[in-house]
């Protein structure tokens, strides 16, 4: 579905991705590892056309179409079917949670500019399906009772929850979630991890994800990528990864790797 052919980018003097190639299966769920600043959130940024990569090449086969995302701007990459969350939770925090997932759903509108503008009825008709619609996409994360309050006075795991609601109302084919579970207890993170797992099933979705948390990423994940100061040191099973000596020694550290 996804590849990535010696993708670069560059900020001025400072590389932060250099010639990293990696490659991702329909249907897989992949993760994506390593220190802070290894250059993780910027191939998600020039995947979804925050940046434009300054070499290499990235490929997105869409229905059998091999598309070159290069420089292709967000919205266009939303309308391709790759959706994302962010690192530093991106909500419309004083909307509420129905609006939140309601203004990703905006490309799958069934009505024209004349319908809504007069409110006729195929515009009411169209509204309340998408209401049924992200109401169950927030069931998935029993949020269906939190319609109603604004983003902002959800607790930090469910605002966690909401982003991904909001990003699979764009009924993505790629999903990139970045740090999902970050700020979450244990418990939230074995839920979470559950969740990942069945949405990507249910909705044969295709899952990348940036994460810390190795326990989540060593339960979860099919194959892993390591990134270290912008390049690409290793990549391979979750067991692979785990006795890698390279990775031991530049992020996961002895004791990690044992546990």
């Amino acid at each position: 579905m996804l590849s990535l052919d010696k993708l670069t980018k560059s900020f001025g003097g400072l590389t932060a991705v250099s010639s990293v190639s990696m490659s991702v299966d329909k249907g897989g769920l992949i993760g994506i590892i390593g220190p802070n600043g290894a250059g993780k959130t910027t191939v998600f940024n020039l995947l979804t056309g925050v940046y434009t990569p300054t070499s290499g090449k990235i490929l997105f086969n869409n229905n059998g179409n091999e598309i070159v995302l290069n420089g292709k701007k967000p919205y266009k990459a939303a309308a391709l079917g790759i959706a994302r969350t962010f690192q530093n939770i991106r909500l419309f925090k004083d909307l509420s949670v129905l609006d939140n997932v309601l203004i990703a759903m905006h490309g799958n509108v069934k009505y024209n500019m004349f319908t809504s503008f007069f409110r006729l009825p195929g515009f009411f008709k169209e509204e309340r399906r998408l209401k049924e619609e992200a109401t169950k996409l927030l069931d998935i994360f029993d949020m269906s009772d939190r319609l109603d309050i604004l983003a902002k006075n959800l607790p930090y795991g469910e605002q966690r929850h909401l982003e991904i609601v909001r990003a699979m109302a764009l009924r993505p084919k790629l999903l990139l979630l970045d740090e999902p579970a970050a700020g979450m207890n244990p418990n939230e993170t074995q839920e979470l991890t559950q969740t990942i797992a069945r949405i990507r099933k249910d909705f044969d979705l295709t899952v990348v994800l940036i994460e810390h948390d190795m326990s989540l990423v060593m339960n979860i994940c099919e194959k892993i990528f390591v990134l270290d100061y912008g390049m690409l040191i290793a990549q391979g099973t979750a067991d692979e990864i785990r006795h890698n000596k390279r990775v031991i020694e530049a992020y996961l550290g002895e004791e990690a790797a044992r546990a």
